[in-house]
């Protein structure tokens, strides 16, 4: 009896708008209506902006229509100091840009909050960043007379997560709104990726809201412009990976690598060293291409049923032997305390620029730690 996986119920999760926009297009194999992109590099940073204008678009990417825009900076991870200021400058631009797209004023108000857990390394990036932001609502509150142009009202607040506190983060956040009455709010979080080279290396920006906790698949009460009243602009840097991912692209590493010998051999070369068991030799590190990927009939061959699923069941057949024997874990690399620090650092300096006139990348550190 010819019985069919039934892999619906099993998504791939990933917050960046970027990569659901490559999944989207990888399976539809071709542009999507309604979707607007743009790509640039320079010195190491790419830029991508991609705006969703119609329903069409957002079902087809799963994302809300809006503004997203992404640095990816892979460099990040070799903590080069002078990179990391040219990225905060970037972010800066960028993040001005943005306020400047969706209509926001230079003296409007804004609330920064930053989400997540900071007792947990890897969902700590919003408190960090909030650490690290220069406050200013109290000064004009107690002595605007004595606060220079060229900065606006800031508040700033890390509300922990239902855990501690036993308060929805949206509840806290409500309150603060209710008081405070800022004109608009960043709201900066974790994200899960599923690509392992853009853990700790991406900066997103949207104006679509967020979803507290939806990185590990614990979405709580939304922050949008829809529920709060106004502007919310989503500031989120993956920092975790589920397994499935690790083990998807374990098995296509695998595959490119028995391609690639299958190919050397049926053209040997001379120059090529190979262990009895047909393995090239420890060396230098080799980048698989999609030439080195063995065809359809040879997949079928080394891995069976595997060979016939698509890009999309494979990472879902995967999720669905992990998860029953407990091992669909979310991951982050070791190094993550360095990481999320820095890339802290680089957001916070980057808000605080963008934010206030009088602050340029010249003397940010001044106001960061």
């Amino acid at each position: 009896m010819d019985k069919r996986l039934d892999l619906s119920v099993y998504a791939i999760r990933t917050d960046l708008a970027l990569e659901a926009r490559e999944m989207a297009t990888q399976k539809h194999m071709q542009e999507l209506a309604g979707v607007r992109f743009h790509s640039e590099e320079e010195a190491g940073i790419t830029v991508s902006k991609m705006v969703i204008e119609t329903m069409e678009g957002a079902e087809q990417i799963g994302k809300m229509p809006g503004r997203y825009v992404t640095l990816e900076v892979p460099g990040l991870r070799s903590q080069d100091s002078e990179l990391q200021d040219r990225v905060a400058t970037r972010f800066a631009q960028e993040f001005h840009a943005f306020l400047e797209a969706i209509g926001l004023k230079e003296k409007d108000s804004v609330l920064i909050v930053g989400l997540g857990n900071w007792n947990v390394t890897p969902d700590a990036v919003g408190p960090m960043v909030v650490e690290n932001v220069l406050v200013t609502r109290h000064l004009f509150e107690l002595m605007p007379d004595q606060v220079e142009d060229g900065y606006r009202p800031v508040s700033a607040v890390s509300p922990g997560v239902l855990g501690i506190t036993g308060i929805e983060t949206s509840e806290i956040v409500y309150g603060i709104i209710e008081k405070t009455r800022p004109d608009f709010i960043i709201a900066v979080d974790a994200l899960a990726s599923r690509a392992l080279e853009r853990v700790n290396t991406t900066i997103q920006i949207s104006d679509t809201g967020i979803s507290p906790g939806s990185g590990v698949g614990n979405k709580r009460k939304p922050l949008t412009k829809e529920t709060l009243g106004i502007p919310v602009i989503a500031v989120g840097v993956p920092t975790v990976v589920d397994a499935t991912t690790i083990v998807h692209d374990t098995i296509s590493y695998m595959l490119a690598h028995l391609g690639r010998q299958l190919n050397e051999a049926k053209n040997p070369k001379p120059a090529s060293r190979l262990t009895p068991g047909g393995f090239s030799l420890p060396g230098k590190v080799k980048r698989y291409t999609d030439e080195d990927m063995p065809n359809e009939a040879e997949q079928k061959a080394i891995l069976g049923m595997i060979g016939e699923l698509e890009e999309t069941e494979k990472r879902q057949l995967i999720h669905e032997v992990l998860a029953p024997l407990g091992h669909n874990l979310i991951v982050t690399p070791k190094e993550v305390d360095d990481y999320v620090e820095d890339i802290a650092n680089i957001i916070a300096s980057g808000l605080n620029a963008a934010l206030h006139h009088s602050i340029d990348m010249n003397n940010v550190s001044a106001y960061t730690h």
